[in-house]
């Protein structure tokens, strides 16, 4: 049996928003029902960036991903995050295929994001808000279109430039570079940053905001000031992560927030065993580190398009 070899340029073409986001809902829902297996990702860090390994399984599919977060690669031409995914048969453990990951990584970011917004955000939401304005906004601001009329989208980044990019990549779309504090003034506000020190005020606020923390995703990350969690409804992808590595993790580490005052899990909320949003005026925030169910769903979306398809193959094990 040959394994397959799918490039980037191979599962871009594979991936869509609307069936990303399908697929991940339902690993949510599966895993807080007790159909899915993950550990907490493993941390590699060395001098100029880390490694994250990410295992997982679902009901009838298994994979692994490894995957870097390099913030300097840019300048050398390179993407700072990489990765690479391994998708097993759970039967045998034969390695189905080894697909590039980097797209994947973005695009389930995206949908995992928009579908915590599905559940936290007001009903009437029509303005998004981006702090950041690399890979990452492109697909927030994709996956929020499928789920909500998008009327406005406001984006700042401290690089001008960057913001301009993002503007001309998705000509589709309303969008505006704005002031943090317009950008702030969202119905949903999506920080992907790369910050280890808290930039979002919470004089910033609005009731009713719902915001989807995504950049900090490893020990000492932080772009939320503590006193933003404080009051909120905190929903988390997986405590164990969020903890150690989410944006939940300085304000633990220096005693300013406890793990007990998370509301629920968003697997939790998918599956109907908690309630989302209850009330207008609540400030939402879900704390996202990225969890490997959301690999495995996506790559098994990508291997059943491309089995039958004609990609290259190799005979790994003989």
């Amino acid at each position: 049996m040959p394994t397959l070899l799918l490039s980037r340029k191979e599962v871009s073409a594979l991936l869509n928003m609307g069936a990303v986001i399908r697929a991940v809902e339902q690993a949510f829902g599966d895993w807080a029902e007790g159909r899915g297996t993950m550990p907490p990702k493993s941390y590699l860090s060395l001098e100029k960036g880390d490694f994250r390994a990410m295992p997982a399984a679902l009901p009838g599919a298994v994979a692994v991903k490894w995957v870097n977060v390099h913030p300097q690669n840019p300048s050398r031409g390179l993407a700072t995050v990489m990765a690479v995914i391994i998708y097993s048969d759970p039967d045998t453990g034969y390695p189905l295929a080894v697909m590039d990951a980097t797209e994947i990584t973005a695009f389930r970011t995206g949908a995992t994001a928009a579908i915590a917004a599905k559940y936290l955000a007001r009903r009437d939401a029509h303005v998004l808000g981006i702090f950041g304005a690399g890979r990452q906004a492109y697909t927030q601001i994709l996956a929020h279109a499928e789920l909500f009329d998008l009327r406005e989208v406001r984006v700042y980044d401290v690089r001008p430039e960057a913001v301009q990019r993002l503007i001309g990549l998705l000509p589709q779309f309303r969008l505006g570079a704005c002031s943090p504090e317009e950008t702030a003034a969202s119905d949903i506000v999506c920080t992907v940053t790369p910050a280890r020190a808290p930039f979002f005020k919470k004089a910033w606020l609005r009731p009713g905001t719902h915001i989807n923390a995504i950049g900090a995703d490893a020990e000492g990350k932080e772009e939320l000031e503590p006193d933003v969690l404080k009051g909120s409804v905190v929903v988390v992808d997986d405590l164990r992560q969020a903890s150690s590595g989410g944006e939940i993790n300085v304000p633990i580490a220096r005693g300013l927030y406890s793990p007990q005052e998370v509301y629920t899990s968003l697997g939790e909320i998918v599956a109907g065993q908690k309630p989302g949003r209850t009330d207008d005026r609540a400030i939402t925030i879900f704390d996202s580190t990225g969890v490997a169910i959301e690999d495995v769903a996506i790559s098994r979306l990508v291997y059943e398009q491309a089995k039958s398809g004609s990609y290259r193959t190799i005979d790994l094990v003989g």
